[in-house]
């Protein structure tokens, strides 16, 4: 039985990456499937805000507020995100005139910066020997500053024909509360309120690993779909292909490098690497050029990969 796990925990994430991309290729090639294609797609799109929602609510669950500590990495990674977000946008913005295939690898590049810690990635961090808590401590610090600096942002780069300012930016805020924001106050509520159920969620939590590959296939589908619908050509995709690769490179690297001691520096590595693709992918399909959700499914694959290496190591003692 121990054999079995060990070997699921080594591929589940591998294989969650081929099969939401062969499940949209399925679909491409029946025909009788077609007819059905935007209830599959809504389906899929609302089931990874799920997924997203659930994983954050089982992460904090097992945590306190009182676990919930500053250190200084978390302040080194903030300021890097929401620097490297607003050279990008800024550099947008006052480009009205860019050549649209620059403006898109730039929107993709800061998609990939400003994205929130994924909502598995304390459960990554656990299994590896990081820490729960600064992860999730690090992740309710970005959720809340993604939570008011995306609505705020977007609206001066990408701004709505049928919306003003302030509506448009309510709109995205209410768009991201119920993923970002929503599940971690539940989950204190019922830690507070109702002992015997937070009991059970916490032996439920043991699962959230197996619940992220089925929003890992999710979001491969839905990246899946972005990119053939793109029509994008080969050099444009082989340069999205890199500035994900870059972003996620980048971002390991930098955490790796904030962090203090081994533990540290794991911890930090996967908060500030590992991304809430789910939510980039909504977000980019949504509220930017829909070619940008392609980069955050590009994103998964690379930080799937790298946590996957980094787990068949740790299982086998390397």
């Amino acid at each position: 039985m121990k054999k079995i796990s060990s070997i699921i925990q080594d591929w589940m994430l591998p294989g969650a990456i081929v099969l939401g991309i062969s499940l949209y290729l399925i679909y491409l090639a029946v025909p009788a499937l077609h007819a059905v294609g935007p209830q599959l797609h809504s389906f899929a799109s609302e089931g990874q805000r799920w997924v997203i929602a659930l994983l954050l609510f089982f992460q904090f669950v097992k945590i306190s507020p009182h676990d919930l500590k500053l250190e200084r990495w978390h302040l080194l990674a903030l300021v890097f995100q929401i620097v490297s977000f607003l050279v990008i946008a800024a550099v947008i913005r006052f480009q009205p005139d860019m050549n649209e295939e620059i403006r898109i690898l730039l929107e993709c590049a800061m998609l990939c910066l400003i994205c929130p810690t994924a909502s598995a990635a304390g459960v990554i961090t656990d299994k590896l020997g990081g820490s729960l808590a600064g992860t999730v401590t690090y992740l309710v610090i970005i959720n809340v500053a993604a939570t008011f600096l995306i609505p705020t942002v977007i609206p001066l780069i990408r701004p709505s024909a049928d919306l003003g300012f302030w509506t448009y930016v309510g709109h995205i805020a209410w768009k991201i509360f119920p993923v970002l924001v929503l599940p971690g106050l539940l989950a204190w509520l019922f830690r507070y309120t109702t002992h015997r159920f937070q009991r059970l969620l916490m032996r439920l939590s043991g699962y959230a690993f197996y619940i992220w590959g089925v929003g890992l296939t999710l979001a491969m589908l839905l990246a899946t779909r972005a990119l053939i619908l793109s029509h994008l050509g080969a050099g444009a995709i082989v340069c999205i292909v890199l500035v994900s690769m870059g972003t996620c490179a980048l971002q390991f690297m930098l955490g790796h490098r904030a962090g203090k001691g081994p533990k540290d520096s794991l911890t930090a590595g996967q908060a500030l690497g590992q991304k809430n693709t789910g939510f980039l992918i909504w977000l980019g399909y949504n509220y930017l050029t829909p070619v940008t959700s392609v980069a955050g499914g590009l994103y998964a694959i690379w930080q799937n990969l790298f946590n996957s290496w980094q787990l068949y190591r740790k299982g086998h003692g390397k």
